[in-house]
C-alpha cells in the first residue's frame, strides 16, 4: 500500500457484507482490514472483532488502548481504504450521539422533592403544635 495508485477502495456497503466467520472486515481510521484469520488469535476473544465486523471499529480500537505491537500487527491485515465518497458518512456516524430519556428517572426527579417537602411541612406543624 506504499503507492496511492495501488490502494484498493471499498464502499461501506462492501464492508458491511463482510461480518461473518467466513469473512470479517473492519474499518479503523478509514483503512479496511480483513481480520478473518485473526479472529481466533485475538487476545480479547473473537467476539470482540465479530461485534465490530462489517463496520467502523475505530472508536472501539482506540478505547482499548492497544499496545505498539498490536498497532504494528494490524498493518498486515490491511486490504484497502474506505472509498473517499463514503468517508463523510463515517464522520457523521462518529458525531452522532443518542439521548435516552428514562421515564422513571424523570418521575423520581419530582416525587422525591415532593415527599421531602411534605415531611418538612408535617414536622413544622408538629413543632408548632407542641408550643
Amino acid at each position: 500500500m506504499a503507492d496511492k495508485e495501488e490502494v484498493k477502495y471499498y464502499t461501506l456497503k462492501e464492508v458491511e457484507q463482510h461480518n461473518s466467520f467466513v469473512s470479517n472486515w473492519i474499518i479503523i481510521h478509514h483503512n479496511v482490514y480483513d481480520v478473518t484469520k485473526f479472529l481466533e488469535e485475538h487476545p480479547g476473544g473473537e467476539e470482540v472483532l465479530r461485534e465490530q465486523g462489517g463496520g467502523d471499529a475505530t472508536e472501539a480500537f482506540e478505547d482499548v488502548g492497544h499496545s505498539t505491537d498490536a498497532q504494528e500487527l494490524r498493518k498486515q491485515y490491511i486490504i484497502g481504504e474506505v472509498h473517499p465518497d463514503d468517508r463523510a458518512a463515517l464522520r457523521k456516524q462518529e458525531v452522532t450521539s443518542v439521548t435516552i430519556l428514562d421515564s422513571q428517572a424523570s418521575w423520581a426527579n419530582w416525587i422525591i422533592p415532593a415527599i421531602a417537602g411534605i415531611i418538612v411541612v408535617l414536622m413544622y406543624r408538629y413543632y408548632v403544635a407542641q408550643q
